[in-house]
């Protein structure tokens, strides 16, 4: 089935759509979904079950190490963000998120320095745990994975917007600035807040979650909606450049993770396709009928940058400030660097 389509007056669940479909129902699916929701299932994807199954495994298998191995590989060790956070060492909002994560990003060398934009140091390489040699390679077919569908799933929107298909690739061909989380949220927490209300700084998400977890939640209007994992399937969502590159016709949606109830620990695994850190992403002319229906309200007091650095800086410096502190960045310069295009949530 290409997609189910919901009423997005009494939403219960999220669409679903088949990578696999006609490229013609694919589009008007991914449109539609991305439009009215900015969440959706995908299945089709052609990513290996054995692959999926590794992942989750040494995933278990990495926050069962001794808390010394983890924290030998602390992200605030790191100039470039990347490495272990402890539970309760993240912030959304200034609220403490609950739960525990690796940060992994494209490994490349240090670009950043004096004189340079801080947002540079956003690349670098990654801190690994001795004791799981194979992950580097495990996280590099992984990422070869994502990329694949993300690519192909950018090019159908482009194509489903009346742009070309390759609108967004120059973006992405050359230093592409992903990143992977590999998360454990815990049964037994603290605060119910596995990781607050926010909306993803970048371009694209693919999240793999357990078979079986709860937690995973999408505001629609007032209400807080539930979304379970679906066999097979990974969660979509976009990030607030695409919204910003559609003039808001492709939503960014916010979500959060509610612990309240959790009675097993939750491993997801989300990948964010973003363009290198200082690319920008082409606003599309949209046809008339689509752009009649697009919206978006900036918000002056926490804008969204245009550069993807600049905007995922803004997030990061945010979310880890022991990290900042303990590398001498200061946030405040962001605000007048760069023209704003609206708005974001942390």
């Amino acid at each position: 089935m290409m997609e189910q389509m919901i009423n997005v007056g009494s939403v219960t669940a999220l669409p679903t759509v088949d990578l696999g479909a006609d490229s013609g129902q694919l589009r008007y699916g991914l449109r539609r979904a991305a439009h009215e929701v900015g969440f959706f299932y995908l299945v089709g994807h052609g990513v290996p079950a054995t692959l999926v199954a590794r992942v989750l495994d040494a995933a278990r298998r990495l926050f069962a190490l001794p808390d010394a191995d983890k924290d030998a590989i602390a992200m605030v060790r790191s100039p470039h963000f990347r490495g272990y956070t402890r539970l309760g060492g993240e912030l959304t909002r200034g609220e403490v998120d609950w739960r525990e994560q690796i940060d992994i990003g494209t490994e490349r060398p240090s670009i950043g320095g004096p004189g340079r934009p801080e947002y540079l140091w956003l690349q670098g390489p990654n801190q690994w745990p001795a004791a799981m040699p194979e992950l580097p390679g495990l996280i590099a077919e992984w990422d070869a994975a994502m990329s694949q569908v993300s690519r192909t799933l950018l090019r159908h929107w482009a194509a489903s917007l009346g742009s070309p298909p390759e609108v967004f690739d120059a973006a992405f061909a050359e230093r592409p600035a992903t990143l992977i989380k590999i998360i454990r949220y815990p049964r037994r927490a603290e605060s119910r807040q596995g990781v607050g209300p926010h909306k993803d700084s970048g371009v694209l998400t693919l999240l793999l979650t357990e078979p079986g977890s709860r937690g995973l939640q999408v505001r629609r209007g007032e209400r807080w909606v539930d979304v379970a994992p679906l066999d097979g399937a990974f969660v979509v969502n976009i990030g607030e450049l695409l919204e910003l590159a559609t003039g808001g016709y492709l939503r960014a949606t916010e979500h959060r993770v509610d612990l309240a109830g959790a009675t097993a620990d939750r491993i997801s695994v989300p990948y964010f396709f973003n363009p290198a850190l200082d690319a920008q992403l082409p606003v599309l002319s949209l046809p008339a009928d689509l752009a009649a229906q697009a919206r978006r309200a900036p918000d002056p007091a926490d804008p969204i940058h245009s550069v993807y650095g600049r905007n995922a800086w803004k997030s990061r410096v945010r979310a880890h400030p022991d990290v900042a502190a303990a590398h001498g960045y200061a946030p405040g310069r962001l605000e007048s660097e760069n023209p704003v295009l609206g708005s974001r949530s942390e």
